[in-house]
């Protein structure tokens, strides 16, 4: 059983404390944990298990905020790095976006999930659905409500009615007057491209989203044309694990409202939607700079928020940038943000000028990669594809929608 959870920031600064159990750990813990980082650098960070002198430390980084799990007895490690996980996706569902600004303003919020979501150190209740019943999200009128009655708690006086079902996950006999079922795929390509042009990682993140609004206890099934595409699946507690082991086939009873049903990896893809080819010269203590973007496997759908984003070097004291397509913008902390929109049809994009480089230095020494965005609706660039749902167990009719989306996941262009 976790015994403590701590929340900390990027710079190491203790954000929460969270005592689970009756023996309480002491926070020195996290001057040790972030020390070792700070010593060992990444090697330190890619182990989610650590032993400490004298603790079993869990971790995972979201946002810029760690999520610390802390014990002195043996417990399964998976079941303590999901539930940081879990910890972390309730925490973005809440508040639509998760960093050290947003947890700091609702830390009671915070406070309260934990309570519901974890007792004694083991977990109960983290299913989304069910913890909006139990403590009302953030919003206007809950905070100016607070600020008339003095009343800051958002803790429901009655215990959701699916607490004591067998299905926990879903809303007790929820009732609509027109039933449907969308289902949304959405994808994000991280890529990797080197100096000279190849590709030297691209593949697919994606999750499945549905959104159930459906009366009663509907059975549903979803199955896929090519499921044998995917890698790593993650599947949300309603699926049933048998039908997808033996036939890729998702059969589950939804939660009531919008959910992630699934997450997936496609690895090994072999092109990229656009392109982008920096360029840059340097001497005589300037730099000239070149950026082409352009399709290279036309998706059949528009590319649309396409955007090329740079950091100049700390030893650039002053850049003169412009494009014949979009807008140019060098922000704080020498950030340069090329939006470009829609790529043209008629014209590939780029921009073109120099930096100039401080006294002392003739060229370049240190090139920044180019990190790229971009969006098309209507396709999943894994090539994956729904082929049916199917409604069990309720006799009536429902409507059912499907929908794509890809954008840029992590995508660098080195220089």
């Amino acid at each position: 059983m976790l015994q403590c959870i701590f929340l900390v920031s990027d710079a190491g600064e203790l954000m929460l404390e969270k005592q689970l159990t009756g023996h309480r750990l002491d926070r020195s813990i996290c001057a040790w944990f972030w020390e070792q980082t700070i010593s060992l650098g990444d090697s330190f960070k890619q182990q989610p298990v650590i032993a400490s002198p004298t603790h079993y430390i869990f971790h995972v980084f979201r946002e810029g905020i760690t999520f610390l799990g802390c014990t002195q007895v043996e417990m399964p490690p998976l079941m303590a790095i999901e539930f940081l996980c879990r910890v972390a996706d309730v925490l973005n569902d809440y508040f639509g976006a998760l960093n050290e600004d947003i947890v700091k303003d609702n830390f009671v919020i915070v406070y309260e999930l934990l309570d519901e979501m974890i007792d004694n150190g083991f977990p109960l209740t983290t299913e989304p659905s069910i913890l909006r019943e139990m403590i009302a999200p953030p919003n206007m009128v809950n905070k100016a409500l607070s600020i008339v009655t003095g009343n800051s708690s958002n803790v429901s006086e009655t215990l959701p009615a699916a607490t004591a079902s067998c299905i926990p996950w879903r809303t007790a006999e929820p009732k609509y007057a027109n039933n449907e079922v969308y289902v949304d795929l959405v994808e994000e390509m991280d890529v990797i491209v080197s100096r000279d042009g190849g590709l030297v990682k691209c593949e697919i993140y994606g999750e499945v989203q549905v959104n159930s609004r459906i009366s009663g206890l509907p059975d549903l099934t979803l199955s896929f044309t090519n499921p044998s595409i995917l890698d790593d699946v993650r599947f949300h507690p309603c699926v049933r694990f048998r039908p997808w082991e033996s036939h890729q086939i998702l059969s589950f009873v939804p939660p009531d409202g919008q959910f992630k049903l699934m997450s997936y990896r496609v690895r090994k893809l072999k092109s990229t939607p656009i392109y982008v080819k920096p360029q840059l010269t340097s001497d005589g203590g300037t730099c000239r700079v070149s950026v082409l973007v352009g399709i290279r496997n036309d998706p059949g759908k528009t590319i649309d928020s396409v955007t090329v984003q740079f950091q100049l070097p700390p030893f650039i004291l002053s850049a003169d940038l412009t494009s014949n397509h979009g807008t140019v913008n060098i922000l704080a902390k020498k950030t340069c943000i090329w939006s470009i929109d829609r790529i043209p049809k008629d014209k590939a994009p780029s921009l073109s000028g120099t930096l100039v480089i401080e006294t002392g230095l003739d060229r370049l020494h240190v090139f920044p990669t180019f990190q790229v965005g971009f969006r098309i609706m209507g396709v999943a660039l894994s090539g994956l594809q729904i082929d049916k749902l199917d409604l069990k167990t309720v006799p009536y009719r429902f409507y059912k929608g499907f929908r794509a989306l890809t954008r840029a996941g992590e995508f660098e262009v080195r220089s």
